[in-house]
């Protein structure tokens, strides 16, 4: 049986788990991309909408052939690890006392982050879920800078699909995502934001990795 792959999920992958205060929202206005520079060289939009083909095609075959939570963990990591800039989305998700850090402390933020990340994908993608990806070629310019993926998410069965959008920054590891909108205007990091805020001020940097690692873990339970 096929089953209706659900917007909720799709809510999960941008930390709705982590929520403990109001979503924010990030709307790109007409105006705003009326003065944003021109479309991106078509060699600069494959490359950026490459990563989260990439990202896609590994979450499909995670979700049909990994019967574990953790199977499926191993399986997407690569293609996690080269899709997203993850120090970028962590410092940008801690805010200003991200810079105070001890490197120790930013280390193993970073490695808690990443095994978060990779482990709410494999949660999220299970073999029921059916999720069919799809991937728009062209891209768009991001008002703040880099480009914008537009993607959607849905049932195999032509039910309800969300769109979700990627930011891509152009660094020195090529382009990578640096925030995730669900429905093109909920962002990932303003999600986590107040969370993470809220988990340093009551336990630091070891905190923040604590409430990680058990949010991880939670995932991984099949």
């Amino acid at each position: 049986m096929i089953c209706r792959f659900s917007p909720k999920v799709t809510l999960s992958l941008l930390s709705a788990c982590l929520l403990t205060g109001p979503v924010a929202m990030t709307a790109l206005s007409p105006a705003a991309l009326a003065q944003t520079a021109g479309a991106a060289s078509p060699a600069d939009a494959a490359s950026a909408v490459t990563p989260i083909s990439a990202l896609y095609d590994a979450l499909k075959a995670a979700q049909k052939t990994g019967k574990t939570a953790q199977q499926r963990a191993t399986m997407i990591a690569p293609a996690v690890d080269r899709a997203f800039d993850l120090e970028a989305i962590l410092r940008r998700s801690v805010g200003v006392r991200y810079n105070s850090l001890s490197p120790s402390d930013r280390t193993r933020l970073l490695g808690s982050f990443r095994q978060f990340t990779i482990a709410r994908y494999a949660s999220s993608f299970k073999p029921e879920a059916q999720a069919a990806f799809t991937v728009n070629p062209q891209t768009r310019p991001n008002p703040t800078g880099g480009l914008i993926v537009d993607t959607t998410i849905g049932g195999t069965d032509g039910g309800d699909v969300t769109p979700i959008d990627y930011i891509m920054t152009n660094g020195t590891s090529g382009w990578r995502i640096t925030d995730v909108l669900l429905n093109a205007h909920i962002s990932q990091v303003a999600a986590q934001r107040a969370d993470f805020g809220g988990a340093l001020s009551q336990g630091g940097a070891s905190g923040l990795a604590d409430h990680l690692d058990s949010k991880t873990a939670h995932f991984l339970h099949d």
